[in-house]
């Protein structure tokens, strides 16, 4: 069971729907409209209700879908791969051992990501920074999150990263990681109960420039050394989310040393189960 945000003809009103067999059936439209339905006590019901409801189909094609996010914080969590453990400490001689230490310590590494004004939907650009010579993008599985912190969804997201910045010094790291165009999700949200075996999926990376792919690469959930349940847990620790959370579970796939994106770049990252989100990049001018 899939939801997407979207909006439909000229009218900018963002509406929710169920995507089924390449068509969305609409289940409502507002502001908060997504928000209502996840948040909802039974969601998968919720959907259900709402689609007996109408009888109106849409072709996926006729709709401009947008990230599935409403006034949702996004969260992320660093250094829960070896693979992402090894990069930082590659780019910063001064913290590699506080990325080693993050990696095997009971607490993880957590940070504030975007505001919802700072999230790309599918087709809209990702942002390298303009003080930045060495940015990447990290795809994520991104938790969906209620207020209550329950685990609701899975979507698809970009961690867009300037790991010059945060090589230069660890503290660096809200100006290497936040900033205007500096993550993207969706196309949809894949309902927790329909997604089977979320801890080993297959997250793919490819980057293409001016046509062709310049890299490419693919890990799975499996290799995250931290539970879901765990970051979760965590995060929640005296914090409290009345409009829920999105949270980015970290990177298994990180480019070369020698490669930075570009503007014109595309980045497109594939979660099995989910879909693909595709971002064309460009050089922040601001």
């Amino acid at each position: 069971m899939r939801l997407l945000k979207f909006t439909l003809g000229i009218d900018p009103t963002p509406r929710v729907g169920c995507l089924e067999d390449g068509r969305v059936v609409p289940l409502g439209a507002g502001p908060s409209a997504l928000s209502d339905l996840l948040h909802s006590p039974d969601v998968a019901r919720a959907v259900e209700d709402g689609k007996r409801r109408t009888s109106e189909r849409l072709d996926l094609a006729s709709v401009r879908v947008l990230a599935p996010i409403d006034r949702q914080e996004v969260w992320g969590a660093g250094v829960t791969y070896e693979r992402s453990k090894v990069a930082r400490q590659e780019e910063s001689e001064q913290g590699a051992t506080f990325y080693d230490l993050v990696y095997r310590a009971p607490r993880p590494e957590l940070f504030f990501k975007a505001t919802p004004s700072r999230v790309a939907g599918p087709s809209q650009p990702v942002r390298v920074r303009r003080d930045s010579k060495w940015s990447v993008p990290e795809p994520e599985l991104a938790l969906v999150l209620s207020p209550s912190l329950e685990l609701v969804g899975f979507t698809v997201g970009n961690d867009m990263s300037a790991r010059d910045i945060e090589g230069e010094n660890p503290l660096y790291l809200p100006q290497a990681k936040v900033y205007d165009g500096c993550c993207a999700l969706g196309p949809v949200i894949t309902l927790a109960g329909a997604l089977p075996k979320p801890d080993a999926l297959e997250v793919r990376l490819e980057i293409e420039r001016a046509g062709e792919v310049v890299f490419s690469g693919r890990t799975s959930t499996a290799r995250m050394a931290r539970r879901y349940e765990e970051l979760i847990g965590w995060l929640g620790r005296d914090n409290i989310f009345p409009d829920g959370a999105v949270l980015l579970t970290g990177t298994g796939v990180v480019p070369p040393d020698d490669f930075s994106l570009a503007a014109g770049d595309v980045a497109r990252i594939t979660i099995e189960g989910i879909g693909t989100l595709e971002n064309p990049v460009v050089q922040s001018d601001r």
